[in-house]
């Protein structure tokens, strides 16, 4: 399974920013080349930058209809050009092309899906936007052990924002990450907030003393 982080960004980052060092798209993960999660506004601009084209796109998740993880404009686009976007009820489980897909409930100021995705040899959790994940998610996850881990490191490790109630701070990334090493084999965070972060290079330097990964736009993955 080849992972291609096409935005790690939150919300607060926009066209605005787009010439600062560092700048983050927003969160979006594109699988295999195919399968997309998050069809933000960004997308279309990321798949130009790092040369996927339009029409290996065939399936599209979507997490939330959040501004930053939904774009009409780029699902219109990407379904012209002959993808199909896929809606799943929670608790669902399907089988589409080599993927099985399972959508279970996220924890989020609106209603939010997170996903885990197998290859039959590989699996994923995509767990944006988040705070604390809820205890049907670690009890799935927990019988069905992942190779690969996403969660929501928004809020960096500024203390006493009122952003935790939806998202997660650092602190919290940290405690999860100890109760879910015996069935996660690795970590990363993404949706990183422009304003409650450091740069990437500080960041990642803290996060590798807990083995956790921090992604950037264009970060690939091979599981």
């Amino acid at each position: 399974m080849e992972l291609l982080f096409l935005g790690t960004g939150a919300a607060d980052y926009n066209e605005n920013h787009r010439t600062m060092d560092g700048y983050r798209r927003n969160a979006s993960l594109l699988i295999d080349g195919c399968l997309l999660i998050d069809p933000g506004p960004c997308v279309p601009d990321a798949l130009e930058t790092f040369g996927v084209g339009i029409k290996s796109i065939r399936y599209i998740l979507n997490t939330h209809k959040h501004a930053d993880h939904y774009c009409e404009a780029t699902v219109d686009t990407l379904i012209a050009h002959g993808a199909t976007m896929l809606t799943l009820k929670n608790g669902e489980e399907r089988a589409i092309g080599k993927y099985h897909i399972t959508a279970l409930e996220g924890n989020h100021a609106v209603a939010v899906q997170h996903f885990v995705i197998s290859d039959g040899e590989k699996s994923l959790f995509y767990g944006l936007d988040s705070a604390w994940l809820i205890y049907s998610e670690i009890d799935y996850l927990r019988a069905h052990p992942v190779d690969y881990a996403i969660l929501d490191g928004t809020v960096g490790f500024i203390e006493g924002d009122y952003r935790v109630f939806e998202h997660c701070n650092l602190q919290m990334i940290l405690v999860m990450w100890q109760s879910m090493r015996p069935f996660v084999s690795r970590l990363c965070i993404s949706h990183m907030a422009r304003t409650l972060h450091t740069d990437h290079l500080t960041l990642s330097r803290e996060m590798a003393k807990h083995d956790i990964e921090v992604a950037y736009d264009g970060y690939r993955v091979t599981l």
